[in-house]
């Protein structure tokens, strides 16, 4: 695979790698941390505590380019999360559009981070931690119910009424389509739930994006009215 600068470069940059004849003295003055290219890898952007979908695009063991669905709000802290519950802190370097390169404050293990097979949850799909009220309608009742978090093929919710596992629900939301769901599990009052249809990435990054951005500028007001 090909090596690259080894910090988040600006879309439409082009880094040479050295050529097979560099001598090592030119070979020393380049960044020599191999650019992996990741094509689609989903990630959370922790900000401040709030979390927003992300594609991570290439990564290194210093630093990190990814595709955003929302503004980055400002913050004090940034860090990407994986879906195997991997967490490493950055600092913002530039954004371009709906990209930007982060670069983390410790080096990290590449390989680990391309393959996720380690963590607390090795393989398992994104959830983005989100608060949202939803009406949950089974066994023709309509209860309210709150999600806690969200994937691509699933939830977990809070709900007070009582579902049989593998039970059929709808919820609505009010911000989204209505959703079609079977109770994986129970631990009442939650449950997890495997939806009928799942979401394409894209999509419930741009629903749930303009959730979070309110809620983190919220919280960014509420910072600032604080006494020191």
């Amino acid at each position: 695979m090909a090596q690259r600068n080894d910090l988040p470069e600006e879309p439409g940059q082009d880094i040479a790698a050295p050529s097979a004849g560099a001598d090592a003295s030119a070979g020393a003055d380049m960044r020599a941390a191999p650019r992996f290219t990741l094509l689609i890898r989903a990630a959370k952007l922790i900000v401040d505590g709030g979390e927003f979908l992300c594609i991570l695009r290439d990564a290194s063991a210093t630093g990190v380019k990814i595709r955003l669905f929302t503004p980055i709000p400002d913050h004090q802290t940034l860090a990407i999360e994986l879906g195997n519950g991997d967490r490493h802190a950055a600092r913002l370097v530039w954004t371009t559009g709906d990209h930007a390169g982060l670069q983390f404050l410790q080096e990290i293990d590449v390989q680990r981070l391309i393959d996720e097979r380690d963590g607390a949850y090795p393989r398992r799909q994104v959830r983005l931690r989100l608060m949202l009220d939803a009406v949950l309608h089974s066994g023709g009742e309509s209860v309210h119910v709150q999600f806690h978090d969200i994937s691509q093929q699933g939830a977990c919710i809070e709900c007070e009424k009582w579902l049989m596992v593998h039970e059929l629900v709808r919820l609505d939301t009010g911000v989204m389509p209505s959703i079609y769901a079977k109770v994986r599990w129970r631990n009442h009052p939650r449950y997890g739930l495997v939806f009928e249809q799942t979401f394409k990435l894209d999509e419930l990054a741009r629903i749930s994006a303009p959730l979070q951005l309110s809620q983190a500028l919220a919280d960014a007001a509420r910072r600032k009215g604080q006494p020191d």
